[in-house]
């Protein structure tokens, strides 16, 4: 028997500190053929036999919380398409860290949703970002789930083909004499689908949750560095042994208010005895090693990372991760101030010092000097529109030194002023790339100072930086988690409570 498989997603990482609304304009969304040209291995042969059905896959940049008008639409269309055939298995491509306002457990929301027009017998198999949530009703409406096991990720397509081949295999199993099923399962009777339309109902696959009450934020636990890097090194091991489908430890998401928000291990297996065991090892490895997750860079204030950059010997060019407003974790992008902050140093003003600022999300700035020619005065205020904490707006009195399309951040424009370039953009952009700087005409090389809104540097960046720190600057997604005003988290958790306890039985 062939497989019918649907694809389908919302895929955005939401920070409910930040006041920046993630809308419709926001997502590059994909259906039909463009959805499935995404993912390269369906003409594999492992692929074979199985018939890809394209439902809707949004996707954004990390923001703020999605407008529920948004969300609303895109599940209607996923439950429409869903109700329109009959079929085996769904490959659920989406992030994990979506809030909607007004709402919380956005995911699980999606999942019974997905469920109530399927129904129980088709699988799901959920592919994931490591600094997702997985609720309990998450992780009861899907069969398979898996996360990337990288960060910086470096596995994201990776990790979409294991959760499909973990799927298609699940429903192979399925298909198996029923002798040799049961005893890859183990003595478990296997459902009948009822129905002249239904299929014959697979085999679950075995699943253990452990929630691990740490939160952290993503620059504590790249896997660059211990001891998340040997964390999730222990994961093909324990892949490997006999009765485990997959292993997978999601870091959870610091930054928005919700109960889910905490770390988690999730095990899947063809035995349950091996995939619990599976599952409570790599959660007590993560519990005991909470006390030695630290930045992965130096880390200070706005103004120590300056000094640290303009010491005389510092190497070049030095990197400071604007972190607190970081777009790629859901900041709103036009925080002004470490950019105040840059304004403020004379060697940076007069020119003494060439620096760079990635950059401010302003598209009424933009609009304003785009029609101007190259090396026009420019006098325009930029930033503090969409997060308008101190200081707000800021006036920039330079020169336009450049303008491009970016297929990211829209119309760009670079504003130079003194020794500083400071990039504006009309889309909500992160600039981990450098071809993204080469078209304003930048060549980090050539910088001594380069400050990107960014937590981890992504590696284009990771490579080019000679030296590096992480400021602790205020925004949507601060580092500092004691500053921010949470409420709705499931306490005890660490570090905000130093008496949180695993709770293993």
């Amino acid at each position: 028997m062939s497989l019918r498989i649907a694809i389908c997603g919302i895929h955005i990482e939401s920070s409910t500190f930040s006041p920046h609304l993630s809308g419709t304009s926001d997502f590059d969304v994909t259906r039909g053929q463009a959805l499935l040209d995404r993912y390269d291995w369906l003409g594999s042969p492992w692929a074979a036999e199985v018939e890809w059905v394209p439902l809707v896959h949004a996707r954004a940049l990390p923001g703020g919380a999605v407008e529920p008008a948004a969300y609303d639409a895109w599940r209607a269309e996923i439950v429409r398409g869903l109700s329109e055939g009959t079929f085996d298995g769904v490959l659920l491509d989406i992030h994990g860290a979506m809030s909607v306002v007004g709402r919380q457990d956005a995911e699980g929301d999606l999942i019974t949703a997905i469920r109530s027009v399927i129904g129980p017998e088709p699988l799901v198999s959920a592919a994931m970002d490591l600094h997702g949530n997985v609720s309990p009703t998450l992780f009861d409406g899907c069969d398979l789930l898996t996360c990337y096991r990288t960060a910086p990720h470096v596995d994201v397509w990776e990790t979409r083909e294991r959760a499909a081949r973990n799927l298609i295999d699940a429903l192979r199993r399925a298909q198996e004499p029923p002798h040799e099923a049961q005893a890859a399962e183990g003595p478990r009777e296997t459902p009948v689908a009822e129905g002249p339309h239904k299929r014959p109902a697979a085999v679950r696959p075995h699943k253990a949750l452990v929630h691990v009450p740490i939160l952290l934020p993503g620059e504590m636990t790249s896997t660059r560095v211990e001891p998340a890097r040997g964390l999730y090194a222990r994961i093909p091991d324990i892949e490997a042994r006999p009765g485990v489908i997959d292993a997978a430890i999601w870091i959870g998401f610091a930054w928005a208010d919700e109960p889910r928000c905490t770390g988690a291990v999730v095990a899947t297996g063809t035995d349950a005895d091996a995939t619990e065991r599976a599952a409570r090892e790599l959660a007590q490895a993560f519990w005991d090693a909470r006390d030695d997750f630290a930045f992965v860079a130096p880390t200070g204030a706005m103004d120590e990372c300056l000094d640290a950059a303009l010491k005389e010997g510092s190497a070049r060019p030095y990197f400071i991760s604007d972190s607190g407003d970081n777009p790629g974790a859901g900041g709103a992008d036009d925080v002004t101030y470490a950019l105040e902050r840059m304004l403020a140093r004379p060697e940076i003003a007069d020119g003494s010092v060439r620096a760079v600022y990635a950059s401010l999300f302003d598209p009424e700035a933009v609009a304003r000097i785009g029609h101007l020619p190259i090396g026009s005065p420019v006098s325009v205020r930029a930033g503090g529109r969409v997060d308008s904490r101190p200081p707000g707006p800021l006036p920039l009195e330079g020169t336009l030194e450049a303008l491009a399309d970016d297929p990211d951040g829209g119309r760009v424009a670079s504003v130079r002023i003194g020794g500083l370039s400071v990039l504006l953009t009309s889309r909500r952009m992160q600039y981990r790339l450098l071809e993204s700087y080469r078209r304003l005409g930048v060549d980090v090389a050539g910088a001594d100072i380069v400050t990107v809104k960014i937590g981890y540097l992504e590696p284009e960046l990771f490579e080019a930086a000679a030296g590096w720190m992480l400021a602790l600057t205020p925004g949507g997604v601060d580092q500092d988690l004691h500053r921010l005003p949470y409420r709705n988290l499931n306490r005890p958790i660490f570090p905000l409570d130093r008496d949180a306890a695993l709770g293993l039985r």
